[in-house]
């Protein structure tokens, strides 16, 4: 029996998660709550074209997150030792690739962004220090999320409510 998936939506909590990672081992979103903000970056796959580009654009810009209270985390539905070898055919990555390997595509359900295919759509979720999810950019497989406007979003989060 398979798992429906939910609709995520902006002011939503998000849901909380544990995976493995090809750098620091278990990481757990829940204990950022208060100290960052979170930007989850889910991709389809690596040693594909388009993540081969999505991935190392956040390494080029990773100052930046940094000075927005800012960890990035990058997921898709490949093993560890598999985000080890991409990781490393771009010299190391400064940031964790998680993997959402086994149970398969378990978190990326959770966040409503597995396809039928087994892999998970190209989508960024930015979240905020109380933990609730402020910006949700989808953007088609073949297509690269607008870094820009990424920080954009992250500088709206400086704003007082």
């Amino acid at each position: 029996m398979t798992k429906k998936q939910v609709e995520l939506k902006v002011g939503d909590l998000a849901p909380d998660f544990t995976l493995n990672t090809h750098n620091e081992g278990e990481l757990n979103l829940a204990w950022y709550q208060g100290r960052k903000n979170v930007v989850l970056a889910f991709y389809p796959a690596d040693w594909t074209p388009v993540c081969a580009t999505q991935v190392p654009s956040y390494q080029e810009v990773h100052n930046r997150f940094e000075e927005y209270d800012c960890q990035l985390l990058c997921i898709s539905v490949d093993s560890v030792p598999c985000h080890i070898a991409w990781a490393k055919s771009f010299g190391g990555l400064s940031f964790p690739l998680m993997s959402d390997f086994w149970p398969h595509g378990e978190v990326a359900r959770k966040y409503g962004v597995l396809m039928g295919t087994g892999y998970t759509e190209r989508v960024v979720f930015l979240i905020d220090m109380k933990g609730a999810i402020r910006w949700i950019q989808r953007v088609h497989p073949a297509e690269l999320p607008d870094n820009e406007e990424l920080f954009r979003q992250l500088a709206k989060l400086r704003e007082p409510q």
